[in-house]
């Protein structure tokens, strides 16, 4: 591309993310990302491997040139002093920032209905939920406004908008992606992830924002991901279909298209097989009391004293921290802090806590057994359902925690995983998950590569 040329692609980009405004995906005003984009495209490096590519950030992820709000009050307008590992990747491979993405707040939720600016509209159909956290950034991808966005994951916050949105979602072993400038939810589960309109688009920005950084010691010291060619066929590749991923209640439709999935694996060449991962039925009540454990620590800096928002006309400190928490976090972020406390709390923390990490280590094992024993990628569907009405699990939590069943396994032992279509009913997209082995991210894509070309996403199942 020449300058004029992204010049060009980056003031269309700017009236795209503008018209999707009605879908309340994007947290920046329009007007400021078009003249962001246009400077941006005029100071961009022409060498870089992504130049004059527009990509969104999830609103969590911490910017320079935009406010770091997190969806939520207690943050309104932060401008953050610092950016974010990968946002610095981004810029130096010429890509292009385009604002910053909507969210559940604090990156606490799978429908992003909990964002205090607002639920975000699913592209396809405005009454049902794009999924979440990643939903902004999801919804930005599927309506075409951008090729690639950045969002995060602790639970399935990237695969799980993905498959509901019908887009693809990596998200990356634990420790292939820098958490530096990331806003804390779970520290041992956060991981930064990316959501793209194809296999390839997404690929390449994950290879773009992959390696080491010193900044952040949970990051590991490897090279950046280096992309598989695209294959013709999947000859060696053995996949396994863990069985608990199939339970009698899986919808119908989600059901066919992954057996329509796996047929096409099996004519690419590759070897199926079933086998079994026994204690994926403990993996959602273990996330959370983990999840939360760790995010009532991650969130007590958010005080009125170090960091946001402060309440006035209070005369104690504990009336401070009790009338600033209590306006600036919504009430999902508050029932997740009170767990977490809760299960941390002395008499509690042997019961709850403890056996939640004691049952997260049986969760690796069984998928180190899998793999030790010659598989070497999983294939699940990435939901139980399709993307579900809005309003309609908002008052029963477990039901709503329910729809990260098939993803949250692969946070809590650090495997890297990803969402591809793979099919859809009645107009509502499914999307199929391949989960791999630690920091194999290219066999996953080589994978997923095959598959996408093998399977139209857009096909009624």
């Amino acid at each position: 591309m020449t300058e004029v040329e992204v010049l060009a692609a980056a003031k269309a980009a700017a009236t795209r993310l503008s018209k999707a405004k009605r879908l309340n995906a994007l947290l920046t005003p329009p007007a400021v990302v078009r003249k962001s984009l246009v400077a941006q495209a005029k100071a961009v490096r022409a060498s870089g491997v992504l130049y004059g590519m527009p990509v969104a950030v999830k609103d969590n992820i911490c910017t320079l040139d935009f406010p770091t709000t997190c969806g939520s009050k207690i943050l309104e307008g932060y401008q953050s002093p610092y950016e974010a590992t990968v946002v610095t990747k981004l810029k130096a491979a010429g890509a292009l920032i385009a604002g910053k993405a909507n969210l559940d707040e604090f990156a606490m939720g799978s429908s992003t209905e909990h964002s205090a600016y607002g639920r975000v509209l699913h592209p396809l159909d405005r009454t049902r939920v794009p999924g979440g956290s990643s939903g902004g950034s999801a919804a930005l991808v599927a309506a075409g406004a951008v090729p690639a966005a950045l969002g995060s994951e602790t639970g399935g916050s990237v695969r799980q908008p993905a498959a509901f949105c019908g887009v693809v979602g990596i998200k990356p072993t634990y420790g292939r992606v820098s958490r530096y400038g990331l806003v804390a939810f779970g520290s041992s589960l956060d991981q930064v992830g990316v959501l793209g309109r194809s296999v390839h688009d997404a690929a390449r920005v994950l290879s773009v924002i992959s390696g080491r950084d010193p900044r952040d010691n949970t990051c590991e010291d490897r090279d950046s991901l280096r992309l598989p060619t695209v294959p013709e066929r999947l000859e060696g590749f053995v996949i396994g279909i863990p069985k608990e991923y199939f339970p009698v209640d899986l919808h119908p439709g989600v059901r066919r298209a992954c057996d329509r999935a796996i047929r096409a694996l099996k004519d690419l060449g590759a070897a199926i097989r079933d086998v079994s991962l026994p204690h994926t039925a403990y993996a959602i009540p273990t996330y959370y009391v983990i999840a939360p454990a760790e995010a009532s620590s991650n969130l007590a800096r958010f005080d009125g004293v170090r960091y946001g928002s402060r309440a006035g006309g209070v005369t104690t400190l504990a009336d401070l921290y009790r009338e600033t928490r209590g306006a600036g976090f919504g009430p999902e972020v508050q029932r997740r802090i009170l767990v977490g406390t809760y299960v941390l709390s002395s008499g509690y923390y042997d019961a709850y806590y403890r056996k939640a990490q004691q049952m997260r280590a049986l969760l690796a094992q069984d998928f180190r057994n899998v793999f030790d024993r010659g598989v070497d990628l999983l294939f699940t569907p990435t939901t139980p359902t399709v993307a579900f009405k809005a309003g309609e699990r908002t008052k029963d939590p477990v039901a709503m925690y329910l729809a990260d069943c098939f993803t949250a396994p692969a946070n809590l032992t650090g495997v890297p995983a990803m969402s591809l279509p793979i099919g859809r009913v009645k107009g509502l997209p499914v999307g199929g998950q391949f989960i791999g082995q630690p920091f194999l991210e290219d066999d996953m894509i080589e994978a997923a590569y095959a598959l996408e070309r093998a399977i139209s996403g857009t096909d009624e199942a």
